[in-house]
């Protein structure tokens, strides 16, 4: 049960044509569906109409037959079985023309949602609630079958069915009938659309407790080993009750409210079935009227009262369609922080050298990051960023990525500013080994092969090898068709990093980032990566984010970090004879080792 006030959603309500116009795009493919479809429709209703027409004729005929005159009610009666299974079969075929363009339009949609989600800037992820986005997202598609549903086998039936009821009875009878029908159907619609919206206040209430419920749950599922870590399944067990609750509170108010809705609609059908009646009874007494129109009158009022007996109903699951649709149209809305430029042009990898050039970075104006970083990479060496947490080295790697763009300054590859190249020229020339290495709910093979999907099987066993994790896998059941679990759960951190190591010898970059790529690695298989890495660096350029000074100390150079500025830089002896920040650190780092020891 879930949606949900994520952060990153837009707080602005659309009107609800706004979310009806933002749909005609997705349905414009099927464009002479709608139109074959709207066809069968009019022909449906025009033979449901014409039924009680002939019916009219049927009991007049019979009521003045004397025996010679059968033949006409027989063909009447066939009129009349024809008339019904035409009404059938223009419906049914309304069905079959319009299936492709509702499923059609939700398949459109829910792809243009997640490929949209993927366009959309780092810090949308980080504010956003999955969960909550996944259930407005599923809401969102299912919710565009059900507003093409009820606009195109409800709404527009009605609407046609009365008008064409209204036109006849205002040819062939007196005025009054017409007026009382018209009244009847106006104040049936009035009504319902003022409680429905009334009503709505409790759907919203149901959603936003349906999505937040959801991503308490999906929350402490992600996070299964820290609830159980601080023993804390009772705790969350409260809150998600709570937020249950809300729901519950709010979906018992939207039932009852129904019955509301419901009484009213009866009394003012009630009402106008009795006035129509009455009239036509007197217009049988005083002989203005035949049984067959009486009969006709009546037929009438069936079919037009039967679908408004729904309206209700419709209105109030149209008002839920789009407001669900609405939720998902938002997350469309949403424009990226970054992106291409019009003239973006693919980036041309030459030497690979690397320019950060007095970068500044900020993710707020109340919050610098990076401040006047200068430094280049020159083609094929490894250079290093060491400092404590926080000083701003896995930023670094992020702007390289162009996940964020600089707030001053500029980065260059081979000179060109990577603003000016598009985005996916850029990420395909750079390769990461990251800290917290997140796998896909798939196989070793899949992950591994995830770098570059068309890659032989050779060539992905070769790059298990060279990460040292080709023997680890051999070893087990499945091999490399051993599924990871959720996130990679099922791998240790070490098996893991071995995992991105092969997949960055698999993509094969010119350039590399390794962000803490050895952290959650023993110091024995930490030996182990270091060879592999220095081998899959070799002619490569490099930019090392390290904690463990150990593991950078063949560096071509090193940058010490502090406060977001580079306070140090040199080779590890340049450094060391400095006896500043980076020598204590050192020892410091030393000293730990050697107590572990």
């Amino acid at each position: 049960m879930f949606h949900g006030r994520a952060t990153s959603l837009p707080s602005h309500s659309r009107d609800d044509m706004k979310t009806i116009r933002s749909l005609i795009p997705y349905l414009w493919d099927w464009r002479g569906r709608v139109g074959a479809a709207m066809l069968a429709l009019f022909l449906s209703k025009g033979a449901n109409v014409a039924i009680p027409l002939v019916l009219k004729d049927i009991i007049d005929s019979l009521n003045a037959s004397d025996g010679r005159q059968l033949v006409l009610p027989i063909v009447l009666l066939l009129a009349y079985g024809a008339l019904r299974m035409s009404s059938s079969l223009f419906n049914e075929l309304r069905d079959a023309i319009f299936a492709r363009v509702r499923h059609g339009a939700m398949s459109k949609v829910s792809k243009r949602v997640l490929a949209h989600l993927h366009e959309l800037s780092l810090r949308f992820h980080l504010d956003r609630k999955t969960g909550a986005i996944t259930r407005d997202i599923d809401r969102g598609t299912r919710a565009v079958s059900s507003l093409l549903n009820y606009l195109v086998f409800s709404i527009l039936p009605t609407l046609v069915e009365i008008s064409m009821i209204a036109g006849i009875l205002l040819w062939q009878y007196d005025i009054w009938f017409t007026i009382i029908t018209v009244i009847s159907v106006a104040m049936y619609m009035i009504f319902t659309f003022k409680i429905t919206e009334w009503r709505m206040q409790f759907r919203i209430k149901m959603n936003e407790a349906d999505s937040h419920a959801n991503t308490l749950a999906v929350d402490s599922l992600i996070n299964y080993e820290t609830v159980k870590y601080f023993s804390n399944e009772d705790y969350e067990q409260q809150r998600y009750s709570k937020t249950v609750s809300q729901w519950e509170d709010a979906a018992v108010k939207s039932q009852t409210t129904l019955s509301t809705l419901n009484v009213g609609q009866s009394i003012i059908i009630a009402t106008a079935v009795t006035l129509i009646m009455i009239l036509a009874s007197q217009g049988v007494v005083d002989g203005n009227m035949t049984l067959g129109d009486l009969v006709l009158v009546n037929a009438f009022l069936i079919q037009l009262f039967i679908p408004l007996n729904f309206l209700g109903i419709v209105y109030s699951q149209l008002k839920h369609a789009l407001s669900d649709m609405d939720l998902m149209f938002k997350i469309i809305d949403e424009r990226s922080e970054i992106n291409d430029k019009p003239d973006a042009t693919a980036l041309q990898i030459n030497e690979g050298e690397v320019r950060f050039e007095h970068v500044g970075f900020r993710y707020n104006e109340e919050r610098n990051i990076l401040n006047d970083i200068d430094f280049t990479i020159p083609p094929g060496q490894k250079i290093a960023v060491v400092g404590e947490s926080g000083a701003g080295k896995s930023t670094l790697s992020r702007l390289l990525f162009r996940f964020y763009d600089v707030s001053k300054g500029r980065i260059t590859i081979d000179g060109q500013d990577i603003r000016d190249v598009t985005q996916q020229s850029l990420r395909r020339a750079i390769g990461i080994v990251p800290q917290d290495t997140i796998m896909f709910n798939d196989t070793l093979y899949y992950n591994i092969a995830y770098a570059k999907p068309d890659a032989s099987r050779e060539d992905i066993i070769r790059a298990a090898e060279l990460a040292h994790i080709d023997h680890f896998i051999q070893k087990l059941p499945d091999g490399y068709d051993t599924v990871v679990g959720e996130r990679g759960l099922k791998l240790s951190g070490g098996e893991k990093q071995r995992v991105a190591i092969a997949r960055t010898i698999l993509k094969n970059p010119k350039i590399i980032v390794f962000d803490e790529a050895t952290s959650s690695l023993d110091s024995k298989s930490e030996q182990i990566i270091l060879d592999s890495l220095r081998e899959v660096a070799r002619n490569h350029t490099t930019l090392v984010i390290a904690h463990r000074l150990s593991t950078i100390v063949d560096a071509d150079r090193i940058l010490v970090m502090a406060n977001g500025q580079i306070i140090e830089q040199g080779t590890h002896e340049e450094l060391l004879t400095t006896n500043s920040h980076y020598a204590s650190m050192w020892s410091l780092q030393q000293k730990q080792q050697d107590d572990e020891e």
